[in-house]
Parts: C-alpha cells; structure tokens; sequence
C-alpha cells in the first residue's frame, strides 16, 4: 500500500496538537510582552513544527519513503525558519501591529486576550495552518517514489522560494532608504509582479504538493495549496495589500502596468487583468 490512510489520520492528531501548542505559547508571549503581531513569527514556525512532528512521528511508526519524508521537511523547514526570522527582524523594536490595535480598541491593554482577536487572528491561522499542512502530512506516508515528480516539485518550490525571499529582501532594502518614503518600488521582480512574495508563497506550497503527490488520497490534501493561494490573492495577501497602497502617488499607473500576481513583462496586456 503506498498511502498509509491509518498513519495520516496519527499524523493529522499530532498536528493538531502541535497547532494548539504553538498558538496558546503564543497567546502567552503576546500577553507578556503586550503584542499580537507575535503570532506573525509563529506563522512561520508553526509549520516547521508540524513538519518535524509529522517527521518524527513518521519515523517510528515506520512509514513512507525516507527520501520523500526528508525532502518534505527540508523544504518546509527552510521556508518556516526564513519567513520567521524575516519577520522577526522586521518587527524588531516595533509596537504592536495596527491591524491587531485596531481589534483590541481603547477599552483592552496591549496584548490582551480578547473573543474578538481569538476568533479574527487565532483561531482562523491555527485552521488555516492545519489545512495548508496536508500535503506535509501526505507526504511523511507515501511509500511509493516517483523521482520525477519529487524533482518537479522541489523545483517548483525552487521557484517559490527565490521569488518570496528576494522580493521580501528587495522590498527591505527599498523600504530602508529615507529618499523612497512614499514612493513605489518598481524594480527588480516587483517590475513583473506588484506580489513577488505572494507569488511565491503560493509556489512554495504547490511544490510542497506535488512532493506529496503520488497517490489518488494524496491528491485530496490539494485544498491546502488552492486555499493558501486564495487567502493570498484574495484575502489577506494582495488584496489586503492594494487597500492601503492605493492612495498612494503614481500607484494607480503601477497598477496599469504590472501584473499583479503572475509575473509578466511590464506593460503587457494580460498584465492589467491579473
């Protein structure tokens, strides 16, 4: 049998409970340190934890390909601890984040467990966490290696991974140069994509899938990839993002010209639909 349907459902059990470990040692730190926006940082390494008790859990129970599991941890070990550490730095020495302000209002201190950021911050990343990491946990049972498919979706991820990190970079660098305030970075990949990141973030996790891929069970945890790129492209990521850039000068003509998800040359048609 190359999908072990029993071991998945320990693997889902262990991911629960690591999800539910991470997030309430998060509510911990923010009421300690009277920040929400550390839930940011355990985005990241949220998934590393899950990856690394699927892993484990894995190992002794003697199930799927040894290659196929260390690839899976590899790549999601790599993206976790990258993004965790981008976001760490960026945060550094900074308040609270305006969003989670926002939630709490005047009436709550700063960090203050409140219904509202349960049900709007945590309790949404911890599911949307759990979903998103299927295609880790289908890929710490699959017995069967397609060597072709695993080098398709480590590339993928490849790809995913150059985009996400070297935008993030970029955009750091743009940021810190008291000259740009106010301004629209347009080069480098953000002049074929406005979300080179997002773009990225989304190809990470399609590759991480097709590492899974293999077998038909497999291929229902593709709910993971499809709702990270909707939350991405709809939701919290791009959309969210345009909000507060549009009033910004010259934006509008940015818009015009740059593809906002794909990446695609400047000025392109398809370009001022994406």
């Amino acid at each position: 049998m190359s999908f072990d349907l029993t071991a998945f459902g320990l693997l889902l059990v262990g991911a629960v409970a690591t999800v539910v470990a991470a997030f309430s040692i998060t509510l911990a730190v923010a009421r300690a340190t009277g920040r929400h926006s550390v839930v940011d940082v355990t985005w990241g390494l949220g998934f590393v934890a899950v990856g690394i008790v699927a892993y484990l859990i894995s190992g002794v129970m003697g199930v799927g390909d040894a290659g196929v599991r260390t690839v899976a941890l590899a790549l999601v070990a790599v993206w976790g601890l990258r993004l965790a550490i981008y976001i760490g730095l960026r945060n550094r020495g900074k308040g609270e984040d305006p969003r989670y302000a926002a939630m709490l209002g005047d009436d709550h201190a700063p960090g203050a467990v409140t219904s509202t950021v349960l049900r709007k911050v945590y309790l949404p990343q911890a599911g949307v966490m759990l979903v998103v990491s299927l295609p880790v946990l289908a890929a710490m049972v699959r017995a069967s290696t397609v060597l072709p498919v695993v080098i398709v979706g480590v590339l993928l991820w490849l790809v995913g991974f150059v985009f996400e990190s070297v935008g993030d970079a970029q955009l750091s660098a743009f940021k810190a140069d008291p000259e740009n305030k106010g301004k629209i970075l347009d080069s480098g990949l953000w002049r074929y994509t406005r979300h080179p990141n997002y773009f990225g973030d989304a190809c990470v996790w399609w590759g991480i899938f097709v590492v899974a891929a293999g077998h038909p069970w497999a291929l229902v945890t593709v709910v993971g990839p499809l709702l990270m790129t909707y939350l991405l492209v709809s939701v919290t990521g791009k959309e969210l993002t345009e909000k507060s850039m549009s009033g910004r000068p010259g934006y509008d003509e940015y818009v015009r010209r740059t593809s906002g998800f794909l990446p695609l040359p400047p000025g392109s048609r398809p370009a001022r639909a994406t």
